[in-house]
């Protein structure tokens, strides 16, 4: 079963004061932007907002806190590149080879990585959060469910539901993934699959000896079920504040969770 290890900071700001207080090269910024080949240059803190530097060869460079924000970075090679708290955000990167990289603190939010290679890149608290096509292997149990966990607070339950569902895809065997993917589920309205991922935890509690988790989620099963029953019941079948009491539970086991 996954331990959920959730950061205590992001360290963005600590890497960011451990940096050399310098600039980046303004030959090499020309050299760049001019010729799109600049193997081991000094780039930091470079500012390259929008910045078009498709196909740009830039293997083992230091970009370390260069703000590279929204530019287009399809098919650079990056390789052995140094981006230590650099900015991506949004920025496309599309097949670019990151292969080796440092990654250490980088902020791909938004960031497109369809077929981007981030084989042995170092990705200590490099945030991925968003980014669209991260290959598989480059994320982290933990950060994915962090993450949905943080869409359920924010009730954005779909948001939730895909992450748990990616989250699933790395720990297959998880109830608690199972049973938080279930309360998302039954916020979407959607109570049959809540019934069957609580009924997955519940099993999967069981096995691990787990009684609180088993507890929980048959409580779960039962809420499900009951809510299940009301939206088939005919009309005018009476229940008088049955929803509301109903809701007033699951709130209790929302609190335990979320």
């Amino acid at each position: 079963m996954m331990k959920l290890i959730l950061p205590i900071a992001l360290l963005l700001t600590g890497m960011g004061l451990a940096m050399p207080a310098k600039a980046e090269n303004p030959e090499h910024t020309r050299q760049l932007l001019s010729t799109k080949k600049c193997q081991r240059c000094d780039l930091t803190g470079a500012g390259l907002v929008f910045a078009n530097l498709a196909n740009v060869d830039l293997r083992g460079s230091d970009l370390s806190g260069a703000n590279l924000s929204r530019a287009n970075l399809t098919n650079a090679n990056l390789s052995g590149a140094k981006l230590v708290g650099t900015s991506l955000n949004g920025a496309n990167l599309s097949g670019a080879n990151l292969s080796g990289a440092d990654l250490s603190g980088t902020d791909f939010t938004q960031a497109y990585l369809n077929n981007a290679d981030l084989r042995n890149a170092n990705m200590v608290y490099t945030s991925l959060k968003g980014a669209i096509g991260t290959p598989i292997y480059a994320l982290n149990a933990a950060d994915l469910y962090r993450w949905g966990l943080e869409e359920a607070k924010r009730g954005n339950h779909s948001g939730a539901v895909n992450y748990y569902n990616q989250t699933l895809a790395l720990e297959p065997k998880s109830p608690t993934i199972y049973l938080s993917r279930a309360i998302s589920l039954f916020k979407l309205g959607d109570n049959e699959a809540a019934i069957r991922d609580s009924e997955v935890a519940s099993k999967l509690y069981s096995m691990s000896g787990d009684t609180k988790g088993y507890e929980t989620s048959q409580q779960v099963i039962k809420v499900a079920k009951q809510s299940q029953a009301a939206v088939n019941a005919p009309p005018n079948a009476g229940g008088g504040d049955f929803g509301s009491a109903l809701m007033g539970v699951f709130s209790t086991l929302l609190n335990v969770f979320f």
